[in-house]
């Protein structure tokens, strides 16, 4: 694999990418040797939940998470494969001139402020869950993880201090996340929750597969929208 960082103007990488609005972007390409892509897997790479891997393997949510926070910044992603030929990714994002103003900077932090409680994650597609215990990590929570419900009693029975918060996804291999909660809230009474998913919110309380008016996080998100979500439930 190679990686490539480079830098576009007002046509952004070529002339057929007429989606992409006109001006200054930094593009970083990632290029892989792999077994490449039909047109009709490219045209379904980044939905939520959309996986070429076998049932239990993979979630489909690793590259839908990345497009949710590429667009929420502004830029743009472009594939371009072929099968047997490997596969490039084309991310944009807009360029920056100049130092970022205070007042920004000071919005930034207050909205996606950190702590110090500690938060167990419960996540099974491992993209996701690095992704989000780095990212709660770097705002200097203390994070516990696990791959699937098991995983995480049996990571807080080995925690013996106090967990503040279940972060978990609903729909996982095995023990679901709303089994996760119930078990772990009567093991740890008052422990606060709050479930990501693929899934809107409406279909997966009317499925049964999470309680109402808990607190929720839908796939894809940004990482400012993670930690301002972890702050408001934690209060």
């Amino acid at each position: 694999m190679r990686d490539i960082c480079g830098r576009t103007r007002d046509n952004a990488h070529d002339s057929e990418q007429t989606f992409i609005k006109p001006g200054e972007y930094v593009m970083l390409s990632v290029t892989d040797n792999g077994l490449g892509m039909d047109k009709e897997t490219q045209s379904r790479i980044f939905e939520p939940f959309f996986t070429t891997k076998e049932k239990g393997k993979g979630t489909g949510l690793g590259l839908s998470t990345v497009y949710g926070i590429i667009k929420q910044s502004g830029g743009y992603v472009v594939v371009q494969s072929e099968v047997g030929q490997g596969t490039t990714f084309h991310i944009y994002l807009p360029r920056v001139e100049g130092a970022v103003q205070a007042h920004g900077a000071i919005a930034v932090s207050r909205t996606a402020a950190g702590g110090s409680e500690t938060v167990l994650l419960v996540e099974d597609e491992e993209s996701v869950r690095e992704l989000v215990r780095d990212t709660l990590a770097s705002k200097g929570y203390r994070v516990l993880e696990a791959q699937d419900g098991q995983a995480g009693l049996a990571a807080a029975a080995r925690h013996g201090e106090k967990i503040d918060l279940v972060l978990t996804d609903v729909v996982m291999p095995g023990m679901g996340g709303r089994e996760l909660v119930q078990q772990l809230l009567s093991l740890r009474p008052g422990i606060k929750v709050l479930y990501l998913s693929g899934y809107t919110e409406d279909a997966i309380v009317n499925e049964g597969t999470m309680e109402s008016g808990k607190f929720f996080l839908q796939k894809p998100f940004t990482l400012q929208n993670l930690t301002r979500k972890v702050r408001e439930v934690l209060g």
